[in-house]
């Protein structure tokens, strides 16, 4: 029998149906892989251990009174420590809220705890969610499984870390320019950011409020359509949140693509993509043909425009977010002669260098006699970008994309080259800004490190995506990629 670390939430699900392994048993395993595995592969900010175990009684007691239960009861998980937990600190991987323990729940935390979902702990990130390897953590960077010596992706590489290692079988992270999806690809797991609204993003520390997204890291298609069935749906609590049904996920999982439309951007296969990448990308292409999909080459002509407003964009909301962390209400705070220099020292020695060139960025793109030259043009350059989407979609079902130019590069490759590492994001930013749903999938090794292809769908279209996604799964040996943590074990 395959360690319980190894399987999917849907196969621990039967076995718990059946009585043959209890919450506390499973708890209990991913307890010891952490411990085993988290301190090469550092992907936790905080464990949960205590608390873990308490939920994992709570839940056991349950079945054994045979109450209803969700498909995800007693199975274990872990949040981006951009998440509040009620009780638990919360970090953003910042040094500016090292102590901070909120007083509430975010949404997507409190609908996990109703489905008695097993909450491990909270995973590492670049602070704030600004990166891309999770070396801008303010604490310590995060490995990826498949070979420590190369970044895990960002800004929730902790997240994608901790299912890649299986040390938790599914997790949260959140996106703004492809804070999921490039982590997801670097670290071989499945990433999905969802439509804009259609998740709560009540209690996730804000980065930039018009571009961030909640959404899941899982190991196959199941477990993705199983936790976007229990996080998805409109939250008063939240004034961006989309008034829509929400579906169940598990019945787009199928294995069947015949007419679907899939459109092939040629903006996105520029010379910088890696001929590895190329090479699987034409060949899911051509397994999706095999399997009665139509595969068309299509254009996005404003994609070029993307990456250079997004960073003007995000910095900008950035900017103004991160005004409330002044040493005042709460976090750190630095003592001063006066109330300025207070201000000045708390945001000095409590951010790092990626956020305050964020900040100082944003600050530009907003000031006095630049917020209609920079801003308000990159504003509607974004509405231009939404309506390539919107033309494509009139006559595709989704596109099909690589994820990212490159697979996972070494340490400190590119965290003095902003501009390098800005570049990471190229193809999975334009879905932030036009605000439709993308996801993330393996698609095969290059040279040992996971390739990921990304699947594009018009606003509240995840179900099609799902579909396309589980079929690749079922008719390939390309999509479940698992790390051998050589040096760990």
């Amino acid at each position: 029998m395959s360690s319980l670390t190894e399987l999917t939430a849907h196969e621990l699900k039967g076995l718990l149906d059946k009585g043959e392994i209890s919450s506390k048993d499973l708890v209990k395993e991913h307890l010891e892989r952490i411990e085993k595995v988290d301190k090469k592969v550092n992907a936790f900010m905080t464990v949960t251990k205590e608390e873990a175990l308490k939920q994992a009684e709570v839940v056991d007691e349950k079945r054994k009174r045979s109450e209803q239960l969700s498909p995800l009861a007693g199975i274990p998980m872990a949040l981006k420590d951009n998440m509040c937990t009620k009780g638990i600190r919360t970090t953003c991987s910042s040094k500016i809220l090292h102590n901070f323990i909120p007083p509430y729940n975010a949404t997507v935390v409190e609908k996990l705890m109703k489905a008695d979902s097993i909450v491990m702990g909270k995973c590492n990130m670049d602070e704030f969610a600004m990166g891309s390897s999770t070396e801008n953590s303010g604490y310590f960077p995060t490995k990826n499984p498949y070979d420590l010596n190369v970044v895990p992706g960002g800004s929730s590489g902790g997240s994608a870390a901790s299912v890649a290692a299986e040390e938790v079988v599914f997790s949260l992270g959140s996106d703004t320019g492809g804070s999921i999806r490039q982590p997801a690809a670097f670290c071989g797991v499945i990433g999905l950011k969802p439509t804009y609204g259609y998740v709560s993003r009540y209690g996730l520390v804000a980065f930039a409020s018009s571009l961030d997204q909640i959404g899941p890291f899982t190991r196959d298609m199941t477990d993705c359509a199983l936790v976007m069935n229990e996080i998805f749906g409109h939250d008063h609590k939240d004034s961006t949140s989309a008034p829509v049904e929400v579906p169940d996920f598990t019945k787009a999982l199928n294995n069947d693509v015949k007419g679907l439309k899939i459109g092939l951007p040629k903006e996105y296969m520029n010379e910088g993509i890696n001929p590895d990448i190329i090479e699987c990308y034409k060949q899911a292409v051509a397994k999706l043909e095999e399997l009665g999909a139509v595969c068309e080459e299509v254009s996005l002509p404003h994609t070029e425009y993307a990456l250079p407003i997004y960073y003007i964009i995000a910095p900008a909301e950035a900017s103004s977010n991160l005004a409330r962390y002044d040493g005042v209400r709460y976090g750190l705070r630095v003592e001063g002669e006066d109330i300025v220099s207070m201000f000045k020292k708390t945001r000095s020695q409590g951010f790092g260098e990626e956020v305050k060139r964020r900040i100082m960025l944003g600050t530009y793109a907003l000031s006095s006699g630049y917020y209609d030259a920079y801003y308000l043009k990159a504003l509607k350059v974004r509405t231009l970008i939404k309506q390539d989407f919107d033309q494509v979609f009139e006559k595709f079902d989704c596109l099909l994309t690589p994820t990212t130019p490159t697979t996972a590069f070494n340490f400190g490759e590119k965290v003095d080259d902003p501009l390098s590492m800005y570049m990471n994001d190229i193809c999975t930013v334009p879905a932030n800004l036009a605000g439709v749903p993308a996801l993330s999938m393996p698609f095969g090794l290059s040279k040992g490190r996971p390739v990921g292809l990304q699947l594009i769908g018009k606003a509240f279209g995840e179900g099609t995506l799902l579909r396309v996604g589980y079929t690749l799964e079922q008719n390939t040996t390309l999509t479940r990629p698992r790390p051998e943590l050589k040096g760990v074990m």
